[in-house]
């Protein structure tokens, strides 16, 4: 996360937490500020987008674009020995020894290609910050998915409290029919009716430990941690409402949405791409310059033997225009339009697509405020009730079947308020992704 803490800041809204991380009985305490941090750490999504931000950056450079001209350096060596007959006598055969080295430097350069260098340039400015918004996207995916994550591991936890109430009452109950019944109180019936509810809760107790165990590693993987390691969650389990206005939502998604941001982004390379594409219509000129240097040493019969050396440079050019090549210069051009047409009808399906979506989840937004409302209420009047029906169970006012159902009743007002508040916290962090609020550029 080194280059991409440069110009992302996280920024978590209506979402608390202790930034504390401490060993207690070989668990770490988590918030979830803490997790978020951890995830853009080890996040293997992360680690993988900033890499190819990595090669994005190295990939732009003139001499990748060819701006610079190509320098080579070298040297030849010529070794030869000839045996050659005379042609009065092919009996008599003279020697020659020929030794010669050619040191050389040459130099390549276009010094112009109708402005392709440039455009190309442009090109991978824009690559690269294609690039750093494919890593901003999957930055704000993954803090979405740790968000998510952290409070689905709450959310289990409180479950599993809840049961373990349920349970509780339950096995009190069964206790209570056990003694009823040794005391000539109760009937089998009604012992085996209480050990029977007993037994179910005490089952949905064990389903739920494991639920809580799997949510668990899942925040493990999202967070780039191995399954062996163990956290206890310092958030709790609420959530605040807010009154949002829609032309307000819709204007900042508008302007902040990682996903349209990177889509305009992505227009311009197909603009450049037309641009790289008309280039070849322009005629090329290109410099081949360069020095050589020869030195010789030939043996020849007799004691002719000698010596040559000789230096030469040489600057050439070439322009040159493509007249004809079967269309296919037109139709290159042809087809980088057509992309760039492609490319603005989706950012026009984008625009309508996020549109239709951020209409949803304000809608939605506001239907769970009013069912964590209802929830509330619900939640208030089934304590209440429970509360009541446990006395009037203990003092045989009611019988069991209907203290049962009140358990039923109290055990699922949890449920749906404990729903509630987590549907509060997905939509409000939806809400808040759509319109750019999870990161932001620095």
């Amino acid at each position: 996360m080194k280059n991409l803490n440069k110009y992302i800041v996280i920024v978590i809204i209506a979402f608390s937490g202790i930034f504390t991380i401490n060993n207690a009985q070989g668990q770490q305490e988590l918030s979830l500020e803490t997790a978020i941090l951890k995830g853009l750490e080890n996040n293997f999504q992360v680690l993988i987008f900033e890499e190819y931000y990595k090669s994005a950056q190295l990939n732009n450079s003139w001499g990748t674009v060819g701006r610079y001209p190509s320098i080579t350096l070298g040297v030849n060596s010529i070794n030869r020995f000839d045996n050659t007959p005379s042609v009065q006598n092919p009996d008599d055969r003279s020697d020659l020894y020929t030794n010669r080295l050619s040191p050389y430097v040459n130099v390549n350069w276009i010094l112009f290609n109708g402005f392709s260098v440039k455009m190309n340039k442009e090109k991978l400015d824009l690559l690269e910050r294609y690039s750093a918004g494919n890593s901003a996207l999957v930055v704000e995916n993954t803090v979405q998915s740790i968000i998510l994550g952290y409070y689905l591991a709450l959310l289990e936890q409180e479950r599993l409290k809840v049961l373990a109430e349920v349970k509780d009452l339950s096995g009190d109950r069964y206790e209570y029919e056990m003694i009823r019944k040794d005391i000539g109180s109760a009937v089998t019936f009604e012992v085996l009716q209480a050990k029977n509810s007993f037994l179910s809760d005490s089952t949905n107790y064990l389903l739920q430990k494991l639920n809580v165990r799997n949510a668990f590693l899942r925040l493990n993987l999202l967070l780039g941690e191995p399954p062996e390691v163990s956290f206890i969650l310092v958030d709790s389990f609420q959530t605040e409402t807010y009154t949002y206005n829609l032309d307000d939502l819709e204007q900042k998604m508008m302007s902040s949405n990682k996903t349209l941001q990177n889509q305009y982004v992505n227009q311009e390379i197909l603009k450049k791409g037309t641009g790289i594409a008309k280039s070849a219509s322009y005629p090329s000129l290109m410099l081949n310059a360069g020095t050589d240097y020869n030195k010789g040493y030939y043996d020849l019969p007799k004691d002719n033997n000698y010596d040559s050396h000789s230096f030469d440079y040489y600057a050439n050019f070439t322009l040159s225009f493509n007249l004809f090549n079967g269309g296919n210069t037109r139709s290159a051009i042809q087809q980088a339009g057509i992309s760039e047409h492609i490319g603005l009808l989706e950012t026009l399906e984008i625009k309508q697509t996020l549109a239709n979506l951020l209409v949803n989840q304000y809608e939605l937004y506001d239907i769970r405020k009013q069912l964590l409302n209802v929830a509330n209420s619900n939640m208030e009047s089934a304590e209440l009730n429970m509360q009541i029906a446990t006395d009037k169970y203990r003092n045989g006012t009611i019988n069991s079947f209907n203290f049962r159902d009140v358990q039923l009743i109290y055990l699922n007002a949890a449920h749906r308020k404990l729903n509630a508040i987590y549907d509060i916290i997905d939509t409000h962090t939806e809400l808040l992704r759509l319109t750019g609020g999870i990161v932001t550029e620095n």
